[in-house]
């Protein structure tokens, strides 16, 4: 097994390059309480009991990266309630710059019940009439913090509802205009939207604006209207729009696909025994962002982006052997370590 950092570079660092690998990450989205049944294999109404668990996929990324010796931010509006700032210590905990967060003293923080049925289904069920989420205001965004970022990271969630779509939109263009590298995880979570057209128009609105684009092969079923996932052709002509520098399709223990316009490829997955998959995509897209903040060269070298991704899906694996999402996502050491075995 080949000896690699994050960056696919070896670990003989000089202090400029310690300076180099914390480019900052900041994360633009929601934040979230996940009450998951406390048994596994039951349905929402079948549980006996839940507990409480940090959630929303671009804080769970922000943590990942942190984790991960990066350095990250996370944007967003909780309630000014005892979930609020439950959720901001604990991104605080982990190193997360929180000074992008707002509190909102008129909703509550988002809440979400999340189960794993025995058939293998996923169940959502959300509490947000509206949440704090949904209404953050384009005034209330750090548009500093935006500007200090190398990668602006965000998924699609934040473009449901007003205000909350305005401020997305609005903080992509700061970032944009800033010369951050914009990386797009749609997230797809159907039981927000209104309608699934709703969503796949949501979804595809932002799409072309993207640098980095980390999808699931259920997503492309999805955003191709029931296309092959695992076809070629079907990702390169639907999915990769012309200024993409990195298209990634995860395909969980399977590994991932990679789309690059000069080349294109797969990196094996890592096998382990899984006791909770919450969270591993977000641990996937900590450990390939963390990656390319710190050695942007990595859309022109396909060996170290292999390495890279190959990182990645350890820290997915890794993820899934512990139940929850932020308690699971591992170190930069754990997944060195791991890779090493």
């Amino acid at each position: 097994m080949a000896q690699f950092t994050h960056s696919g570079k070896s670990d003989d660092h000089t202090k400029e390059d310690c300076k180099e690998t914390s480019a900052l990450v900041v994360c633009f989205g929601e934040l979230l309480i996940d009450f998951v049944p406390t048994v596994g294999g039951v349905s929402l109404a079948e549980a006996p009991a839940f507990k409480k668990a940090p959630g929303g996929a671009p804080a769970n990324v922000a943590v990942g990266i942190s984790r991960l010796g990066g350095s990250s931010a996370f944007i967003g509006k909780v309630g000014a309630d005892e979930f609020g700032y439950m959720l901001a210590d604990i991104l605080k905990q982990n190193n997360v710059e929180t000074s992008g967060m707002r509190f909102d003293p008129d909703a509550r923080t988002a809440l979400a019940f999340v189960t794993l049925r025995a058939d293998g289904e996923r169940e959502f069920l959300f509490f947000r009439n509206p949440s704090a989420d949904m209404l953050l205001h384009e005034s209330e965004l750090d548009q500093n913090l935006i500007k200090k970022a190398k990668v602006f990271h965000y998924g699609s969630i934040s473009l449901i509802d007003e205000p909350c779509k305005l401020a997305h939109l609005a903080a992509l263009r700061i970032a944009k205009e800033s010369g951050c590298i914009l990386s797009y995880d749609p997230n797809l979570r159907l039981a927000l939207w209104p309608s699934a057209e709703a969503a796949r128009k949501g979804i595809m609105s932002i799409w072309d604006q993207a640098d980095v684009i980390k999808i699931s092969e259920d997503e492309i079923t999805f955003l191709t209207c029931g296309d092959d996932p695992y076809d070629d052709n079907v990702v390169l002509k639907k999915l990769f729009h012309p200024n993409l520098k990195l298209l990634i399709v995860t395909e969980g223990s399977e590994g991932c696909r990679y789309y690059i316009k000069e080349f294109r490829g797969r990196v094996t997955g890592v096998t382990v025994k899984p006791v909770d998959t919450t969270g591993a995509g977000d641990a996937f897209v900590s450990g390939i962002i963390n990656s390319i903040a710190s050695d942007p060269s990595l859309f022109q070298d396909e060996k170290r982006l292999r390495e890279a991704l190959y990182f990645a899906n350890v820290c997915g694996a890794i993820t899934v052997t512990e139940r929850g999402a932020i308690p699971a996502l591992p170190t930069k050491e754990a997944v060195l370590q791991f890779a090493a075995v």
